[in-house]
């Protein structure tokens, strides 16, 4: 009897840690236990300072794939197995535009896959660059920090309906990123006005800084090369440079992270101008550590080493 009375209570007990078991397997899973579980939407950025952006502005409520590397030239990429595959399992593809990313977009064209693909930099109004003899839009948009505050907007839209439950972070974290370009786009301006006005000539090795230079108030001497850094400069490009910078009496010109600096250093030294110290961010944020290590970052950076080689003197960012 004593023995029957047993078994019974450890039937009873079974059955209840079965029917426990199954019925935590019928409650929903939190959000917390979805992005647990890796559901969390598949986005894609191609340019590392789209990926800056949108991680900024997502947080931990995406899966976010970055292609491009920190130094990585997009002008020139040739994309990898990998990032075909990256692709066809986005949800959502961010890129440039203004074909700054030709392989790039060259793939999204033709990989499978059902991703929304959104050009974020032709939110702004593009200014024109000759390339071959034709005018063609300028795809270096976030040299204006004003732009930059059109894609981060551009984006946050593009989260929220891809995460609509996420709506009330997306915004909070595009307002909080908007605040501080809103208050560096005014600490550059003022960055500028202490460069003697003779000397707010901007001399760098391609053609990325127009929007920063118009938006700025500097003048643009000339470039190296042009629009797309696979370009070579012949003997001729490089002389009418160098009689430009005399000309101007440019005080210094201005290598870039993505680029071979043996050019452009030739050329200051034909010109009898000194290189600036440390080299400009253009296509890419720095590496991991660096001084440009993100959007912001590299603006500041870039601020900083063109005000105090050209006469100026910088202060630090303080957002």
């Amino acid at each position: 009897m004593i023995i029957s009375q047993n078994r019974r209570n450890l039937w009873r007990i079974g059955f209840l840690i079965v029917l426990s078991v199954w019925v935590g397997g019928c409650i929903p899973q939190s959000k917390n236990e979805q992005n647990t579980a890796g559901n969390k939407p598949n986005v894609v950025a191609t340019s590392t300072i789209i990926e800056d952006l949108t991680e900024e502005i997502a947080g931990d409520e995406i899966k976010l794939t970055g292609i491009l590397k920190p130094g990585t030239d997009p002008h020139v990429y040739e994309p990898v197995p990998a990032d075909t595959v990256a692709l066809e399992k986005a949800q959502l593809i961010l890129y440039n535009g203004y074909n700054l990313e030709p392989g790039l977009i060259k793939l999204m064209k033709t990989a499978g896959g059902n991703a929304k693909q959104v050009p974020v930099g032709e939110v702004s109004q593009p200014l024109q660059l000759e390339k071959n003899g034709e005018n063609v839009p300028d795809p270096h948009v976030w040299g204006d920090v004003k732009n930059a505050i059109k894609m981060a907007k551009a984006i946050r839209d593009e989260l929220i309906t891809l995460s609509p439950e996420d709506k009330d972070k997306f915004t909070q974290n595009a307002a909080k990123l908007t605040a501080e370009l809103q208050s560096l786009d005014e600490w550059i301006s003022k960055q500028i006005a202490t460069i003697p006005p003779n000397q707010r000539r901007l001399v760098t090795t391609h053609d990325a800084f127009q929007y920063y230079a118009n938006a700025y108030k500097l003048e643009i001497i000339g470039t190296l090369i042009g629009i797309s850094t696979e370009e070579q400069p012949s003997a001729q490009t490089v002389k009418r440079l160098v009689d430009s910078i005399k000309s101007a009496r440019v005080p210094a010109v201005f290598a870039e992270t993505t680029i071979n600096p043996t050019l452009i250093t030739t050329v200051a030294e034909e010109s009898g101008v000194k290189l600036a110290p440390k080299q400009l961010y253009s296509d890419s944020v720095g590496a991991a550590g660096s001084e440009g290590d993100s959007y912001i970052k590299m603006i500041v950076a870039n601020t900083r080493t063109i005000v105090d080689a050209l006469g100026g003197k910088s202060q630090p960012f303080m957002p």
